[in-house]
């Protein structure tokens, strides 16, 4: 893959990454700086990328390892004063109770449900992603919906 080929595929999936980032981190400025710092790094490290067919897969793995070291490093410094902004005009996330109840999902939950149905990832593209076999991702999405159905029932 070459450098406009690589700027191409950039320019389908960034929207993509952004959702999938926002999701994660929960924050836009944070969002934008993780998918920056990941087509970043998939540019320095595209020798690596084996098929331009999973090319997809590949960032959007890249994303979510950004995402995680970005999760850790927020847990260590905390900001005071900082609010965070809104980007309900670009997602449909921000309904308290369901941002609240993806939130409290454990983490391998919580990363197939946001693939699955905010980053509209299929089943396989999902287990490639995460790097677990496709039954291991039906297994989590069932538990998580199972939690998710718990968690918002009981708040009606």
């Amino acid at each position: 893959m070459n450098k406009k080929e690589f700027a191409q595929q950039v320019e389908e999936v960034k929207k993509q990454l952004y959702k999938t980032a926002y999701l994660y981190l929960q924050n836009e400025t944070n969002a934008i700086e993780v998918v920056d710092e990941s087509i970043y790094k998939a540019y320095k490290s595209l020798w690596q990328l084996r098929e331009d067919a999973y090319f997809t897969t590949w960032i959007t793995r890249i994303l979510i390892n950004e995402c995680k070291k970005e999760l850790k490093r927020l847990s260590r410094v905390k900001y005071p004063g900082i609010v965070e902004s809104d980007a309900s005009e670009t997602i449909n996330y921000d309904e308290l109770p369901l941002k609240e109840a993806i939130k409290s999902l454990e983490e391998p939950l919580r990363a197939v449900i946001i693939l699955r149905y905010f980053a509209a990832y299929t089943l396989a593209e999902t287990a490639k992603i995460l790097n677990i076999p496709q039954g291991t991702v039906v297994t989590r999405q069932r538990k998580a919906l199972v939690l998710l159905k718990l968690e918002l029932g009981e708040e009606r």
